[in-house]
């Protein structure tokens, strides 16, 4: 294992952390980040608990190999399905001067402060919602609020493909909308609890009534991580500041680049590699 570098690896499975990515960059731009996307075998929202944990795994002693003393999975399946095992069974094997973070603790932090109504929906892949991990961090915390989910398979897709700002995209985008709010009309405030779906603000917006909040996580996992970079001097410290970022990809680099540029508003020159 490279123990050389110092930088912050972001996971996803596929092109969402990508708005992960570039808010924590724009909050924390003096760090060094290695972004990776398992493209080539996304999408992980529908796939099983055991192969999720294991592409996951893969990717995170990866992003140690390349240096990353810190990582973000920047992919609510991820986190969801994979983040615990690693945290509690692999890094005390791995390394116990590196970290893991997920994504879904930070996004509900905040989330007893928006909702007056206190009952909240949370729109995410079919992996995501079985797991419940929303609804148990969310009870955790504020055991007083209510959580409805609802899976939304095909917005993932639907926004990879760049085909969310079609009529059919929006017909997907309302069906799903108005199932949720259909379970529980009393939802003040919904979570996107996908990396894509901010991409989908503008058409989830469109069906929504008036008073509904959009509760999306990329502000709350930038500004989390920076409050945990200023809660452990022992993890920053180690951290190299040359404002570099590295991009790797499991697809090819070309379809990689053209939907990068689309995420990110400018280009990006990625590296081709192989999990194992």
């Amino acid at each position: 294992m490279n123990t050389s570098g110092g930088a912050i690896g972001i996971f996803d499975s596929g092109y969402g952390g990508l708005t992960i990515f570039n808010k924590i960059k724009q909050v924390l731009p003096l760090y060094n980040y290695v972004y990776m996307g398992d493209n080539a075998r996304a999408p992980y929202g529908s796939r099983s608990f055991e192969l999720v944990y294991r592409f996951t795994r893969q990717a995170v002693l990866r992003l140690f190999d390349e240096g990353c003393r810190l990582v973000i999975l920047g992919c609510n399946t991820a986190s969801a399905k994979a983040l615990r095992t690693i945290q509690q069974r692999d890094l005390p094997m791995f390394d116990m001067t590196r970290r893991v973070l997920g994504v879904i603790r930070p996004t509900v932090e905040g989330i007893d402060a928006i909702s007056r109504s206190k009952h909240v929906g949370v729109l995410g892949t079919a992996g995501t919602i079985s797991s419940e991990s929303y609804t148990i961090e969310i009870s955790n915390l504020f055991p007083h609020i209510h959580v409805t989910g609802e899976a939304c398979p095909m917005w993932v897709p639907l926004v990879e493909n760049n085909e969310f700002d079609t009529p059919g995209g929006d017909y997907f985008v309302k069906k799903h909308i108005d199932s949720i709010m259909a379970k529980d009309r009393q939802i003040d405030t919904l979570i996107l609890g996908c990396t894509h779906y901010p991409l989908l603000i503008r058409q989830i917006k469109r069906h929504l009534t008036s008073g509904v909040n959009l509760f999306s996580q990329e502000e709350c996992v930038a500004m989390s991580l920076k409050d945990y970079l200023k809660r452990h001097p022992e993890i920053e410290k180690r951290l190299e500041k040359q404002s570099l970022s590295r991009f790797l990809t499991t697809e090819s680099v070309d379809k990689f680049t053209e939907a990068a540029s689309f995420f990110l508003g400018c280009n990006v020159a990625a590296e081709q590699i192989t999990l194992e």
